[in-house]
């Protein structure tokens, strides 16, 4: 195995009270694919600070190979001092990297590098960032939570980006189906340690039940010894002084180190609080139009909703999906067409930014709604502070302002809040947003027992593939075509996922010579961004390839050179070969770039 480009030894940090590493190790070789995993605060985003070299550890060693490149995504990138996006993207080049491919990835991800980093969305500021990191396609690459913000199609193809790099990866990210696509090993971070399988993520949860059984098992065995060890102290021989010394030390021992030993953080509890069923059919849009002064968001759309239906919503940003999903539940009257809700709903709403959270209400008085200790949740009142045990809050959180959690604890709290009332209609804008996989699983378990009727909109392939009985999906120009089954079950029938209409218009037949006379009737066959770039540099390329060939030919003329060193003339006559390969294949690739060219230019 190669040795290592980056490491991790021993790793020790503590931010006060619980130490958030303890003993943590990390070990990147060329070209590996790890998935980083654990709990929300389990320090994942630390550790990989720490391998980035952005935070320093108490104890611990970190290693980097001279002259490795080493680039670390953020979850919340830094534009403060650039003017541009492509500026900012430009600053994370190195010395020999292609100025060329820092504005191509922008272009891929839908910026042009004019941005103002001031007025990005998040998902732009996300799209930035990625182009920055992959630009210099280093051999270490970092990536903390690469999908949040972003919508399908960037996914998608952030996925094949990656997957055609030769870097090493270390990935953290909520997100199953991407994870599952990339890495190649695991690394698991729990109660401040690693573990780490040579398997990719799709063997993840096999083999972190096992672990757990097995230290469960290690568990009862102390617990029997200890039992034991007091029962021998009780009522064993007493004369032999100097052996129950060292017996009740032993005993001792092993009592501490029962009270040493860190729990798995306990599981959390989801409970729906179930209304009286609502009526058969839930909501009928019939010839539904809806524009906001621009292009139509949503035309000529009918649906039939009928309870126990779970609708996944599925498109690009931009395309109208909360818009969508505001006219289904009635809270945005159409311009034109009918929307009519069924009888005796009771709907609960989870929006994705998290905007019905006031910043400075208590986590408790968020739950209880003020002036009380309860939440109904039920039909049954319990304590503020048992609920949110539930929840993974500790008591002393309950009476810390919203403003000060973290974007996991907010998703959990929405979470709790939604939960707790009664419904049979749930609406989930982005539910999966910051939730670690361990809650995902539940939220998955809880919307497949749920009675009522659910409406989601989610990038997360894997988690509409587990809960959607049908999906929605926007075509373009205001179309939406509903598809039976999970976002899988959808691309079958579709032919492709979300990007399907881009390869549509790259597989649309050239027209006749007619057609192409009327510009006024068909656009234009350009030169794509890339093509450019490679028209102008491929002359360089094959420049640099023909000397680096005549450097060979005189060394191979030598006459000597066979008789003195027969496996270094093999070598040499390789490596002329592969080169007058590379040469040819550059020469008839600028050929075929050039015609295409001249004959676009007429």
């Amino acid at each position: 195995m190669a040795p290592p480009l980056l490491f991790l030894r021993d790793v020790h940090l503590t931010f006060g009270g619980t130490p958030t590493l303890e003993g943590a190790d990390l070990s990147i070789a060329p070209g590996e694919r790890l998935c980083l995993v654990g709990r929300n605060g389990s320090g994942k985003s630390t550790l990989l600070k720490i391998a980035a070299g952005l935070i320093e550890a108490d104890r611990g060693e970190r290693f980097v190979h001279p002259g490795a490149t080493v680039r670390y995504l953020p979850q919340e990138p830094d534009f403060s001092g650039f003017a541009t996006t492509l500026a900012y993207v430009e600053a994370g080049l190195g010395p020999g990297d292609d100025n060329y491919r820092a504005l191509y990835l922008l272009n891929e991800l839908g910026l042009t590098g004019e941005e103002s980093p001031e007025n990005l969305s998040g998902g732009e500021a996300r799209r930035a960032a990625l182009a920055r990191v992959l630009a210099p396609e280093p051999d270490i690459l970092l990536l903390d939570e690469p999908t949040n913000h972003l919508d399908l199609p960037a996914i998608e193809w952030l996925e094949k980006e990656i997957g055609s790099l030769r870097s090493a990866l270390v990935l953290i990210s909520h997100d199953r189906r991407f994870l599952e696509n990339l890495s190649r090993a695991t690394v698991w971070l729990d109660r401040g340690q690693t573990r780490r399988t040579d398997r990719g993520f799709a063997f993840f949860e096999e083999w972190r039940d096992q672990v757990l059984e097995e230290e469960e098992r290690d568990r009862q065995k102390l617990d029997r010894k200890i039992v034991a060890e007091e029962h021998w102290v009780r009522y064993g021989v007493t004369a032999r002084r100097k052996r129950n010394v060292r017996r009740m030390a032993n005993l001792a021992a092993l009592r501490q180190e029962r009270r040493d030993a860190r729990r798995v953080t306990g599981a959390v509890k989801l409970t729906m609080t179930e209304s009286e069923e609502s009526g058969k059919l839930v909501v009928e849009a019939i010839g539904v139009n809806k524009d906001w002064g621009g292009p139509p968001i949503v035309r000529d759309f009918s649906i039939r909703i009928a309870r126990g239906d779970r609708i996944g919503i599925v498109g690009p940003n931009g395309a109208g999906k909360t818009t969508l999903l505001n006219l289904l539940t009635g809270a945005v009257p159409p311009d034109s067409g009918v929307v009519k809700l069924g009888a005796s709903l009771q709907m609960v709403t989870l929006d994705q930014r998290r905007e019905s959270l006031d910043p400075q209400t208590t986590l408790s008085d968020t739950l209880t709604g003020g002036g009380s200790d309860y939440v109904e949740v039920g039909g049954e009142r319990k304590h503020v502070i048992g609920y949110m045990r539930d929840f993974l809050f500790p008591p002393e959180q309950a009476r810390t302002p919203v403003s000060v959690l973290s974007g996991g604890e907010r998703g959990r709290l929405m979470l709790a809040r939604a939960l707790a009332k009664p419904s049979n209609f749930l609406v989930l804008d982005e539910p999966t947003n910051d939730l670690d996989l361990e809650t995902l699983d539940l939220l998955q378990e809880m919307i497949g027992d749920y009675q009522g009727t659910v409406i989601v909109i989610s990038h997360d392939r894997d988690f509409l593939d587990r809960v959607s009985t049908s999906i929605l999906m926007s075509e373009g120009d205001g179309r939406w075509t509903e598809y039976a089954g999970g976002y899988s079950d959808m691309v079958a029938q579709r032919g492709a996922g979300v990007a399907r209409k881009a390869a549509e218009k790259a597989e649309t037949p050239r027209p006749a010579a007619a057609d192409r006379a009327a510009p006024e009737r068909t656009g234009k066959r350009k030169l794509s961004f890339k093509e450019k770039h490679a028209l102008e540099t491929l002359p360089g390329k094959i420049d640099q390839l023909a000397a680096k060939a005549a450097d060979l030919q005189e060394r191979l003329d030598d006459p000597d050179l066979f008789a003195r060193d027969s496996k270094k003339f093999a070598e040499l006559s390789q490596q002329l070969a592969k080169l007058d390969a590379e040469k040819a294949q550059a020469e008839e690739e600028w050929l075929t770039l050039e015609m295409l060219r001249e004959e676009i230019e007429g």
